[in-house]
């Protein structure tokens, strides 16, 4: 699987990504009136996280309007929940196990999730992959199964 490595990012600078991915299009001003105010960081604080944002890479000035630069995102939001699970399954060898072992155990993960994982694994099983994945898949939708029969 050839994918490019998604952006890394911060805490802070997945709030302003969000900002900007709910706002699709803005200038710095906009982003920074669109962080909650009670946590509202400094505007030159918003404008060096959106500079640091635009040499990783994971957003880019579309034009000028005044002496206002506008900025759009140049990943999407899912690729970068997509690292940030990638990173914490890293912690797990991989394993995805704990994770929904601790989802379900907290509540957070439904009957209802369990049977749409189980779903989306169905078919990703029926398409071909390299045999590493398939196993994987094959032992995620196990896991489901198991959990699933637990729950009930």
């Amino acid at each position: 699987m050839s994918r490019k490595n998604p952006v890394r990012l911060t805490k802070f600078e997945m709030e302003m990504m969000e900002a900007l991915w709910d706002l699709r299009s803005a200038s710095i001003r906009e982003i920074h009136e669109r962080l909650p105010e009670a946590r509202r960081p400094a505007y030159t604080t918003v404008q060096t996280i959106i500079r640091r944002l635009e040499e990783k890479g994971a957003l880019r000035r579309t034009k000028q309007v005044g002496s206002a630069h506008i900025f759009e995102p140049a990943i999407t939001r899912e690729a970068a929940h997509r690292r940030l699970i990638d990173e914490l399954l890293e912690i797990w060898g991989g394993s995805a196990r704990p994770l929904m072992a601790h989802l379900a155990e907290a509540g957070k993960l439904t009957l209802k999730d369990v049977k749409e994982l189980e779903d989306l694994l169905a078919e990703q099983e029926s398409r071909p992959k390299s045999g590493r994945e398939n196993q994987g898949d094959r032992a995620g939708m196990e896991f489901c199964r198991r959990l699933a029969r637990h729950r009930r």
